[in-house]
């Protein structure tokens, strides 16, 4: 019996750089057949023209023997391959119920809208799902979290023979994993095929039948989790292994640089109360939906808070907006790079020195372009970022180098405390390694980092003490033998 979907043979290139070669892969029906590999490795490439938002050099597709060539996204899911994309597909504006069914709207008499059964579907799916999420509520009112599970949703919705998961758990909490898991597991029990792309090595050996590793647009070989292991993966992938993922812990001293005391916004969050000593890395966790994100935002400006207050190195502060805080200097690594934290169209050296574009005004207010140059050059050398020409713009680097030139970006503004929202999502383990050295770095200088993590290893991993979010409200400060995975999960669910 032919493979649910192959791909071979596959070619594709973008000018003179080629991205795939001679690439090769197939998924069975009832199959999790995870693709994993670096930034740049090719992953989301082939999926795209599996997908149809690219065409192909050279190659050929086969879903169940027959070849096939999807000219778009739509034409694709016709033929029953539903690609959730790394990067959100959802118009904000538009309720959850319209993205969902978007051109597949339920109509009555004259062709109009039957708005009743477009949201009863809606809930249907959700019920199936098993998860609280209003069909009538617009997209832009939820985090980026939930929308990755709407996006799942519209995925399954189209009954799909396959469907292709890029980095779906890159915003879920450890709960919201094992739910989608589940219904992985009954699409599986179907038959549907099931490529799942992510960087979580754990996830994938959790839930693959097999493993395909992509390495510099080539395909380097095809393992099943039982006979392989998370460091053999990693050796395959990037050519070399890690002894350890995160830096070892520093000295923290006394000295209080961030104090936020009974800060609240209903019903987002409540009281919330903590400092940040010079030299830490305070890890916060919780659920998504807890309000960890909600309170980075107030205190960076960019939300409003009802009551409470913020002080910086002994200094109350009353910001009012980003730049403020930025002045006073906090800063904050947004969790969504694409539409929050870079400027896409704009070169690696006007998003390194925005964020701090102060600095390199001369007089007449004409910038000093050689200064800037020197900075940017720095910031590329120092977050090791690639390819090294800052002049390209931002949208032609690989997920991993764009992050890298977030944080680049942050630290360029000379933060007394950085709060890092989801610092190394949708990046490979080898930017995951330098990141994580980056924030340890900046701690050892003395600056505050705050580390807002949906993956529980990263929190534990980074932090010198971890602050547990449960439905707004701190429901837990943890230290030294009190920091496990088992105790932030018994406080961020009970």
């Amino acid at each position: 019996m032919p493979p649910a979907l192959e791909a071979k043979s596959i070619n594709k290139s973008f000018g003179s750089h080629r991205v795939l070669h001679d690439v090769s892969f197939a998924v069975q029906a009832g199959e999790v057949h995870a693709l994993v590999g670096e930034n740049g490795a090719g992953k989301s490439t082939l999926m795209n023209i599996i997908g149809g938002i690219h065409t192909r050099d050279a190659g050929e597709l086969l879903l169940k023997g027959q070849a096939i060539d999807p000219a778009d996204v739509w034409q694709a899911r016709q033929l029953g391959i539903s690609v959730v994309f790394q990067e959100l597909s959802l118009t904000p504006n538009m309720t959850v119920a319209q993205n969902i069914f978007v051109r597949r709207e339920p109509t009555k008499a004259l062709g109009m809208i039957d708005w009743q059964r477009l949201n009863a579907d809606a809930q249907a799916l959700f019920e199936q799902i098993g998860v609280e999420i209003s069909p009538t509520e617009l997209v832009g009112n939820y985090s980026v979290g939930i929308q990755q599970i709407i996006e799942i949703a519209k995925a399954i919705s189209f009954d799909a023979e396959v469907i292709i998961m890029d980095e779906p758990t890159s915003a879920l909490s450890e709960s919201e994993v094992d739910r989608l898991f589940g219904i992985i597991a009954d699409l599986k029990a179907q038959g549907v095929a099931i490529v799942f792309i992510s960087h979580k090595l754990g996830e994938v050996f959790r839930i693959a039948d097999r493993i395909s590793v992509l390495r510099d647009g080539e395909m380097v070989g095809v393992t099943k989790p039982a006979d392989s292991s998370p460091d053999e993966i990693i050796r395959m992938m990037v050519g070399r292994s890690f002894d350890d993922l995160y830096p070892p812990k520093g000295v923290v001293g006394d000295e209080v640089i961030l104090e936020v005391r009974e800060l609240s916004h209903p019903p987002l969050f409540h009281d919330i109360s903590f400092s940040l000593r010079k030299g830490e890395i305070l890890g916060i966790a919780g659920l998504v939906g807890a309000g960890r994100t909600e309170v980075a935002r107030a205190i960076f400006g960019a939300d409003s808070y009802s009551s409470g207050s913020i002080a910086l190195a002994g200094e109350r502060l009353d910001i009012k907006s980003p730049r403020e805080a930025i002045e006073k200097g906090i800063v904050y690594l947004t969790e969504d790079r694409k539409v929050m934290g870079l400027f896409l169209s704009m070169t690696m050296r006007e998003n390194i020195v925005s964020a701090a574009l102060g600095r390199f005004v001369g007089a007449l207010g004409i910038l000093r372009h050689k200064e800037i140059a020197a900075e940017s050059g720095r910031a590329m050398q120092r977050n090791d970022i690639r390819p090294r020409d800052d002049l390209l713009s931002v949208n032609s680097l690989s997920g991993g180098n764009q992050q890298k030139s977030l944080l680049a970006k942050c630290l360029s503004a000379n933060p007394k405390a950085l709060l890092a929202d989801e610092p190394t999502r949708g990046v490979d383990v080898g930017a995951k390694v330098k990141i994580h050295q980056a924030l340890r770095d900046l701690a050892n200088h003395g600056v505050g980092v705050i580390v807002i993590s949906s993956e529980l290893p990263e929190v534990l991993g980074l932090s010198d003490r971890v602050i547990v979010f449960r439905e707004g409200r701190i429901s837990a400060i943890l230290a030294g033998d009190n920091i496990s995975q088992a105790e932030v999960m018994r406080h961020a669910v009970q």
